[in-house]
């Protein structure tokens, strides 16, 4: 008897997350990415100086007429956009007092990629030794990430996607009864492994297989040639009826 393996269904599988890298420019398009999991997955954060934003609570920096958010505050700078998608567009940076010695060319080049979320040149300033740039609009599903380090990126969506499975994991009685949890782990180097795929723009999806024994898979698609990146999450039953270009199955590591 011939056994038929049953296609999943979107619902089957745990998170879904567009990637589409631009090496050259040093920025990547993210789509199935909150702001939330970006702050908590992008390492520790800098203060968060905000070019488009409608947030009430912030300082402001005379010099270039921004304001802007402290690192400490940044928590509950967050709770106000968690359930509330909107136009929040900011760059990080070390120091409040450096800000003071942006140039006027330098304050237009920030109030330019605060309306057309693009950068005029790279958007990477000594003054500010700013990791990223965060641009984000209330109308797209997207949002456009400059990065310092590329490896950031990668290192980005390996921490949200080991966060989807530790959540997933946590409540389980066989996990509590350890000392030390273990948990299926995803790495950079599996990531970095898919820059290639990720410069064509990927949907990767993350899925937990309960049989024969627990594992957790990375399915990795090029969308269809007649699927624009806008159309991803309307169209996503029949990009996942396509065969994956690469499946990432994680190891067992063991965390304190």
């Amino acid at each position: 008897m011939i056994v038929v393996k049953k296609a999943r269904d979107a619902e089957d599988y745990i998170h879904h997350i567009y990637i589409h890298m631009n090496e050259t420019d040093q920025f990547v398009i993210f789509s199935g990415l909150t702001l939330e999991q970006f702050v908590l997955s992008a390492g520790p954060m800098q203060n968060l100086l905000l070019l488009k934003h409608q947030y009430e609570d912030g300082s402001f920096n005379m010099h270039t007429q921004f304001e802007f958010v402290p690192a400490d505050e940044i928590r509950s700078f967050l709770k106000e956009f968690v359930d509330s998608p909107t136009d929040l567009r900011f760059i990080d940076f070390a120091e409040e007092r450096k800000l003071n010695t942006l140039t006027p060319q330098e304050q237009a080049e920030l109030l330019y990629m605060g309306h057309k979320k693009e950068a005029i040149r790279p958007p990477f300033y000594y003054q500010l030794q700013n990791r990223f740039v965060y641009l984000a609009n209330e109308e797209e599903s997207m949002t456009k990430i400059y990065f310092r380090e590329l490896v950031d990126s990668e290192e980005l969506v390996v921490n949200v996607m080991n966060n989807y499975v530790k959540d997933k994991e946590k409540g389980s009685a066989f996990w509590r009864r350890k000392t030390k949890q273990s948990f299926p782990i995803m790495t950079v180097e599996d990531v970095k492994a898919l820059r290639p795929l990720l410069k064509e723009g990927v949907l990767i999806s993350l899925y937990k297989q309960e049989k024969p024994k627990s594992i957790y898979e990375v399915e990795v698609r090029l969308l269809p040639e007649n699927v624009f990146p806008d159309e991803v999450w309307d169209e996503l039953t029949s990009i996942l009826g396509e065969r994956p270009e690469e499946t990432i199955r994680f190891h067992l590591q063991s965390l304190a």
